[in-house]
């Protein structure tokens, strides 16, 4: 068990952590939550012994260890290999397995009858025992398998790392601490760098893994994906929820307006207070109940309350309306030296199009958008504008193009909107520039802090054809909701490059897959593409014709069943009665042998829905007893089980609907 207590941080005269205490037990999945700049990072250093405090103690069993992935600042061997600088996490099982080798050796050149032979016999037998036990022999699989996970090719595993940016060498720690497998995995942000393909893969690693799981993370997918307790940071203080993001959500949002109730009631009974102290002070008589005010004053432990910047709001400027066609690109080539990313591109964007552009990280997504923005040379082909188009870029790179010279309420300034200054401050402050930091001066800010400053100065050009390069790299939930919410009341084109499907989903109409020298077109958001998606990968893996084809470029891919069916049926007919009936038994044995174990985890979904609705309605029945309500703490813990059982009851239908609808799939195909 990981045990915080009492653990304080100030910086300055703020106190960022004000003696928090927790308990994590094993093999938890915990969300560590809260607006940018509340010390989530600076907790997860705390617990890794990296980052000191004013007070405080982590608790620790000997037998328990720390896995810990860092936002950035990884420091790879530029000397290894991909596989081998994941390896270095397992160097004690290598020097071990080198010690066997070098004892079975020594055996070897030894009189089998000698003392020095039966010592070296029993030094080998310990040894060889504790290198099974260590795993070395599935290790370089799982390595292999964790790799490629995180989207690295076989080719990859041989290239040195010093050939691979940031991004990559973020994944390749993350597989090396992923294969470690410490007791507590500490994980900062580490969906930044993986697209959505490997983000799935993360989310199906984390869910199997057997130690416990604590993510910073600003992906609320991620999040409610993986994470089944909250912490939330507020003011210095630790609040524990216990379900995922959207549970904690919902559970603080009522919190909220009970705070705000109980800070209201708090103000006027100050005020009450304060007038009463002010008009009796010089009174003589009344100078004891005067000090006796003072005194309950300070003691008073003001109700304070974050900023809800939900209640920010931003539109863009009316942009003018432009050609149907805003965008076409004609027989594109485009290469770098001998890396040929695109040959032969055709594609046309239309008005009104809220296109997410997704794809594994290399394929070329940020090459094509690049292209469109007419920032990236082409080696031939067209790139057409539309009518009256005007194209707005935003990339991580623009942040470096910001005049440090100035403070950031001066860019916005200078950005020729017209915004009054309140205005242009309100934006800023949905960006995280809050109270005096809006006078910083350019040159001051960090990597992200400038990245959230070019992005605002963006959202005020009138613009028609919006291009966002990871837009939401650096922002926290609220800035996301606010961006998002402005997106989709935005009546231009917009193409974006992000691999956080919670932003996207409500924003986007379309969806362009970037693969290496081909792109694909779904006409949905992104659950409608990953649906696509799954449903083409289940479709190849049960070994039909036509495995691993691009089915998008077949006009009726159903046809393929019939076509195989009816040759079975022509096939059949010249079979004897006998051979039929085999063939039937046979047919009938393959169907039960895949659908058998789909139908034992239905029974198990029922059972479990029939448990929960059952205790669902008990708990209903009690809530609508008056007596229920005159024990508080009761109340408290019936509700969050309440809400805990309607959270289960929605996964388990779910659940319920995959398997129902797997197994109608199969008994289709062998009908």
């Amino acid at each position: 068990m990981l045990a915080l207590e009492k653990i304080s941080l100030s910086l300055g005269n703020r106190d960022l952590l004000n003696e928090i205490s927790t308990l994590i037990n094993p093999g938890e999945r915990i969300g560590l939550v809260g607006p940018n700049g509340t010390g989530k990072s600076t907790l997860l250093k705390i617990i890794m012994g990296i980052q000191q405090t004013d007070g405080g103690s982590i608790q620790i069993s000997s037998e328990e260890s720390l896995g810990y992935l860092p936002q950035d600042g990884v420091n790879p061997d530029f000397r290894l290999t991909v596989i081998e600088e994941v390896e270095t996490a397992f160097a004690d099982i290598f020097e071990l397995e080198k010690e066997v080798n070098k004892i079975q050796q020594q055996l070897a050149e030894t009189d089998p009858g000698s003392d020095t032979h039966q010592s070296l016999l029993d030094i080998y037998g310990l040894k060889q025992t504790a290198l099974e036990a260590s795993g070395l022999y599935t290790l370089r699989s799982n390595v292999e398998k964790i790799l490629m996970g995180l989207g690295f090719s076989v080719e990859d595993f041989k290239r040195s790392t010093s050939e691979f940016s940031g991004g990559w060498l973020m994944r390749i720690a993350l597989a090396r601490l992923l294969l470690k497998k410490p007791t507590y995995l500490l994980l900062d942000e580490p969906t930044n760098h993986l697209d959505i393909e490997s983000l799935q893969w993360m989310e199906n690693f984390l869910n199997g893994y057997e130690g416990t799981v604590i993510v910073v993370s600003h992906d609320r997918t991620f999040l409610d994906t993986i994470t089944n307790r909250t912490l939330a940071l507020r003011n210095g203080s630790l609040f524990d929820y216990s379900g995922n993001y959207t549970f904690y959500e919902t559970k603080w949002k009522e919190e909220r307006e009970l705070l705000i109730n109980a800070q209201k009631n708090q103000e006027k009974q100050i005020k009450e207070t304060e007038e009463f102290i002010e008009r009796f002070r010089y009174k003589a008589t009344k100078a004891r109940q005067v000090q006796s005010r003072v005194k309950q004053l300070e003691k008073v432990e003001r109700i304070e309350i974050e900023d809800n910047l939900a209640e920010v709001s931003f539109s863009f400027p009316e942009p003018e309306r432009s050609g149907q066609v805003v965008m076409r690109l004609e027989n594109v080539r485009k290469q770098y030296s001998d890396n040929v990313v695109f040959h032969g591109l055709d594609y046309e964007i239309e008005r009104g199009d809220k296109i997410a552009v997704v794809g594994p990280n290399g394929a070329g997504k940020s090459t094509l958008i690049r292209i469109l923005s007419g920032n990236e040379p082409i080696q031939s082909g067209e790139r057409v504008e539309g009518h009256k188009v005007t194209t707005n870029y935003f990339a991580q790179h623009q942040a470096e193009e910001l005049d440090l010279k100035q403070d950031a309420l001066s860019v916005m300034m200078n950005a020729g909107s017209g915004e009054k200054e309140s205005r242009l401050r309100s934006i800023l402050g949905s960006f995280l520039f809050r109270g005096d930091d809006v006078f910083k001066k350019v040159k001051v800010l960090s990597g992200g802090e400038k990245s959230r400053l070019a992005l605002a100065k963006m959202l005020l050009s009138p613009a028609n054809f919006l291009i966002f390069d990871e837009p939401t790299n650096h922002l926290d939930m609220s800035s996301k909701n606010i961006l998002q919410q402005a997106l989709q009341q935005y009546k231009g084109t917009c193409m974006i490059v992000s691999h956080d499907r919670a932003f996207l989903d409500p924003i986007v109409n379309k969806v362009l897959e970037v693969q290496p020298n081909k792109v694909r077109t779904f006409l949905g958001n992104i659950s409608y593409f990953l649906d696509k998606k799954k449903e083409k990968q289940t479709y190849t893996s049960q070994g039909h014709p036509g495995e691993g084809r691009d089915l998008s470029s077949n006009k009726n891919p159903d046809s393929r069943f019939h076509g195989n069916d009816s040759n079975f049926a022509s096939e059949k007919q010249s079979l004897s009665r006998k051979e039929e009936r085999r063939l039937e038994a046979e047919r009938r044995n393959a169907l039960s042998k895949r659908i058998n174990p789909i139908k034992k985890k239905l029974q198990v979904i029922e059972q479990k829905i029939e448990d929960a609705e059952n205790r669902k309605t008990a708990i209903e029945e009690m809530m609508a007893s008056t007596d229920f309500y005159e024990d508080n703490e009761k109340v408290k813990e019936t509700s969050l089980e309440y809400e805990q059982l309607k959270m289960d009851l929605t996964t388990c239908y779910s659940k319920w609907e995959e398997y129902a609808n797997r197994i109608e799939v199969i008994e289709q195909e062998y009908e």
